[in-house]
């Protein structure tokens, strides 16, 4: 499924861009917001991780992680959020998602580490499903994720208070916003109380205002199960 070009004189790819997703992926959603933001096209393939798409051989070719997301180039195949989100940067300046300034910029890649690095992995459903529940149940997986995400979230917090504006650097979106919208959707959908932090709150009922936010969203996508 291809997205439109919602910007002109923009720089474009001689081939087009293929976005291998899972709609529930936050990591899948960091890159469709970026290329959203940017205005660039692509074509949307779906990877079921449920039935394993994410194992076969083809698909190892291009993430031997056997995870989502995936993004093939004319530049080449890569794998990775974080990696593709810095190419799409690179490749691509229009609507920039890094600040000129260098302590500004810094910060921000601060705040995606924290969340790409240290708060999504541990709830991503390797970890949930084949460790935490498999180990300890159910009951004990909920509160894992709850724990992880709240510790996050306080570190969030105290460095997001000093730096708001209408998004989380000013009034520009930048790479922080892109990672965080994900991440909070997920503590809303593991019942993580939010009301000990009401600068993310605040930062993701403004985001949630964006169009290319609530296109790319979960629910949008042409895999999307809604139970």
């Amino acid at each position: 499924m291809a997205r439109p070009l919602s910007q002109d004189n923009v720089a474009t790819s001689t081939t087009p861009l293929t976005l291998y997703s899972h709609w529930r992926s936050s990591a899948s959603w960091r890159v469709r917001i970026a290329l959203a933001l940017k205005g660039l096209a692509y074509e949307y393939k779906a990877i079921n991780i449920g039935t394993g798409d994410n194992l076969t051989a083809e698909y190892t070719k291009l993430n031997p992680r056997q995870l989502v997301p995936a993004l093939v180039t004319e530049d080449g195949d890569f794998a990775d959020s974080i990696a593709i989100l810095e190419y799409l940067e690179e490749k691509f300046p229009q609507q920039p998602l890094l600040p000129t300034d260098l302590k500004t910029r810094t910060i921000v890649r601060q705040v995606v580490n924290l969340v790409a690095a240290n708060i999504q992995p541990l709830q991503n459903t390797g970890v949930m499903q084949n460790v935490i529940e498999e180990k300890l149940g159910s009951e004990e997986q909920l509160k894992w994720t709850q724990y992880w995400i709240t510790k996050g979230f306080t570190a969030l917090e105290s460095i997001l208070k000093e730096t708001l504006g209408k998004y989380s650097f000013g009034d520009e979106v930048t790479l922080a916003d892109v990672v965080l919208v994900p991440q909070v959707y997920n503590a809303y959908r593991y019942a993580v109380d939010m009301s000990q932090f009401p600068t993310l709150e605040r930062l993701y009922e403004s985001l949630n205002e964006l169009d290319e936010v609530k296109a790319t969203s979960p629910e949008k996508q042409p895999d999307a199960v809604i139970s």
